[in-house]
């Protein structure tokens, strides 16, 4: 419906600059322009390559984005942007582009949490989100189960990783099975091929003493190079499907486990999966078997939409907008470590804040 917020939002939390346009629920633009080739060579995410692809790339999707929705600038509610957590300089890459296209469209800023986002993208895809919603957020930097009463205001950690992130793991798992980078889809395919029942890894922190839904997956990793690594010293072929397979069955197997415990305890009926990790085969399967044997029902984005994406930023700042949630400041910052709780980065009505800069740079130019 035309009524319905139009926003853009801008996501530069890592390697990916996301530009998204929402009207509501209506996902109009999801421009996005990848940076994963350029860091593939060193393995991993380069904080410094990434800020200055993202610089690069920033004005070029945009475009891109307002031509793909058919919207002017001009017609946006308001610009939505990651303030955070995230790597400090591709954030701030972000931040500053947001506040620009703000300040010179005359449009609310705001900046919302990364992890947040996630969960909004979902709206998107089935439909405005239960409250509460019970979330399960899996990406290379989190590992997170969050309870969602309110999306834009209220979000409560339950449980977290307390070392590797399970995107991590699948990365380094990955490297050492000379699988290359990023870890997680080489893995989902290779794993296709392979018995994921061939070997038994530990899962960690599921001991009747274990907290119940916090996550580890630093010992997963080092069992999983050390069981290669003794396979190669005895001279023995290392049977990579089955590694992938029986590695992927133990991250699958933890995060679906506590999830659905967690949706129990909670007396939460149905489960959202979302970040990159989410795009995974097999943990797409497990919590569709899990979660219809527990009579909760499961919700979980599209794969494109589970990667980091613009179109999760705009999904979170339409519902700020819809729900006349406060805009931000100018002195809006870039927040590597923001805490989940913090949903958004509020501060004083944006119009008066727009006329106070205003004015400053009237005066400016005047005294010059």
């Amino acid at each position: 419906m035309a009524d319905e917020p139009l926003v853009l939002g801008i996501e530069t939390s890592c390697d990916e600059t996301g530009v998204g346009i929402v009207r509501g629920h209506t996902l109009l633009a999801d421009a996005v322009a990848s940076s994963v080739d350029e860091h593939a060579r060193f393995g991993g995410v380069v904080p410094e390559v990434a800020s200055r692809a993202h610089l690069e790339a920033m004005v070029p999707t945009i475009r891109r984005a307002l031509k793909e929705a058919g919207v002017a600038a001009s017609d946006l509610d308001g610009i939505a942007v990651t303030a955070g957590p995230g790597l400090a300089g591709a954030l701030l890459v972000g931040v500053s582009a947001a506040k620009v296209y703000a300040y010179a469209l005359g449009k609310p800023l705001y900046g919302v949490n990364h992890l947040a986002s996630h969960i909004c993208v979902d709206q998107l895809e089935h439909g405005a989100l239960p409250e509460p919603t019970m979330a399960l957020l899996v990406s290379g930097g989190h590992s997170s189960l969050l309870l969602a009463p309110d999306i834009t205001g209220d979000v409560r950690p339950l449980g977290a990783t307390i070392d590797d992130a399970a995107g991590e793991a699948f990365d380094k798992v990955a490297r050492v099975l000379g699988l290359g980078f990023p870890g997680g889809p080489a893995i989902d395919r290779v794993a296709r091929e392979g018995d994921r029942a061939a070997i038994r890894f530990p899962r960690g922190l599921t001991g009747g003493r274990d907290p119940l839904y916090d996550f580890s997956f630093s010992g997963l990793k080092t069992a999983v190079a050390r069981w290669i690594e003794s396979k190669r010293r005895e001279g023995e072929n290392v049977p990579v499907a089955d590694v992938a397979a029986s590695f992927q069955e133990a991250v699958a197997d933890v995060l679906t486990r506590k999830a659905i415990r967690a949706c129990k305890d909670n007396g939460v009926d149905h489960l959202m999966i979302g970040g990159g990790v989410a795009a995974n085969s097999r943990l797409r399967s497990l919590a569709q078997e899990r979660c219809d044997d527990a009579g909760i029902v499961l919700r979980v984005p599209r794969p494109k939409l589970c990667t980091d994406n613009g179109a999760m930023v705009a999904a979170l700042g339409a519902e700020m907008v819809a729900r006349n949630r406060p805009s931000s400041t100018w002195d809006l910052p870039a927040d590597s470590s923001l805490l989940v709780t913090d949903v958004s980065v509020p501060g004083h009505t944006h119009t008066h804040d727009h006329d106070h800069v205003h004015e400053l740079s009237k005066d400016n130019l005047y005294s010059s």
